[in-house]
């Protein structure tokens, strides 16, 4: 199985937002979220198509070399995104944030998200940082950060609960700046 990462330009951007949608669906699961009145996955009713919710990502492709938005491909196939920012767009003393990670259902428990994320980690050194949701109905993402991010780090990270921008959240912390850990 050929597992690939590869950086996204506003040319192929279309991808993520065409896999965008099972992302949210994925989520609403863990947060117990409905759609809105539309039957769009979004915080309001204002956003009443799929091509307005396209517009507010437009950002990721606006911004190179600040936000990185990053497509999986298995065997060529699109399978999953990972959309990394930098500041101004995360923490302070924090480089690079995992903004959103999503692998298809069908591929999952192969270990094929553990190498995607291994991929864009070796990509950019430095402070990282990623929030999953701390709920016992996450226990799988929780299990999947903890196992990927300690055998990334050799078991040189952090975790911890806490707020954030995005609420109450099970946080994760490590450096790779200078250090080769795969």
């Amino acid at each position: 199985m050929k597992i690939e990462v590869k950086l996204t330009d506003k040319r192929n951007a279309y991808i993520i937002r065409n896999l965008y949608p099972m992302y949210l669906y994925d989520l609403s699961k863990h947060y117990d979220w409905l759609p809105n009145v539309h039957g769009i996955y979004e915080d309001s009713d204002n956003c009443q198509t799929l091509e307005e919710q396209v517009a507010n990502q437009n950002i990721w492709w606006e911004k190179p070399n600040i936000l990185f938005p990053y497509l999986i491909l298995v065997d060529d196939i699109p399978a999953g995104f990972v959309l990394i920012a930098t500041p101004p767009h995360c923490n302070k003393g924090i480089d690079f944030f995992v903004n959103e990670f999503f692998l298809i259902q069908s591929l999952r428990g192969q270990g094929i998200a553990e190498h995607a994320a291994k991929i864009v980690f070796e990509q950019l050194n430095g402070n990282w940082e990623l929030f999953t949701n701390p709920l016992d109905k996450n226990i799988v993402g929780q299990k999947f950060w903890r196992k990927t991010i300690s055998n990334y780090t050799s078991g040189i990270y952090t975790e911890e609960y806490g707020e954030t921008f995005d609420g109450y959240k099970l946080i994760f912390r490590f450096n790779n700046a200078g250090v080769k850990f795969i």
